[in-house]
């Protein structure tokens, strides 16, 4: 059974080992990144932001005890902006040191290794995203 860890503990430890140069492999919880993360399931690794891009899936302290495992989608300056991929709106902003890590590696249950993308076509496709995300909610997972 698996063991849940509040982020308000879990959360700064990932960061003390980032720090130390390790990477970190946790299973998020949550639909927000539906489909490309599935929550509770998937397994993600996590390694020191080296450099940021539109498209990558980073965490981020939203506030003192609110942390996000989302894709970035706008930078301007130091404001970046954050959307899950499973949501239908609101974004997030936060600061460029408030980006905390970046996703390099997302893991099915079965061990499958998961495609990162960058997620354009997904967010090209957010008029239609409620209807795609039901059809995905009510399709077998096959990894």
């Amino acid at each position: 059974m698996p063991h849940l860890v509040d982020n308000t503990v879990l959360i700064p430890e990932m960061v003390r080992l980032l720090h130390e140069g390790k990477s970190v492999t946790f299973t998020p919880t949550g639909v927000s990144m539906r489909p490309f993360i599935e929550g509770g399931q998937d397994s993600v690794l996590l390694t020191n932001v080296d450099t940021l891009r539109i498209g990558d899936i980073v965490l981020a302290q939203i506030s003192p005890d609110h942390y996000v495992l989302h894709r970035l989608i706008a930078l301007q300056g130091d404001q970046v902006t954050l959307m899950g991929d499973g949501n239908l709106f609101g974004q997030e902003h936060c600061s460029r040191s408030d980006v905390l890590a970046k996703v390099q590696q997302i893991t099915s249950p079965k061990g499958h290794r998961k495609p990162i993308t960058r997620g354009r076509l997904w967010l090209a496709l957010l008029p239609i995203r409620r209807l795609l995300l039901k059809v995905y909610r009510h399709t077998p997972r096959l990894l």
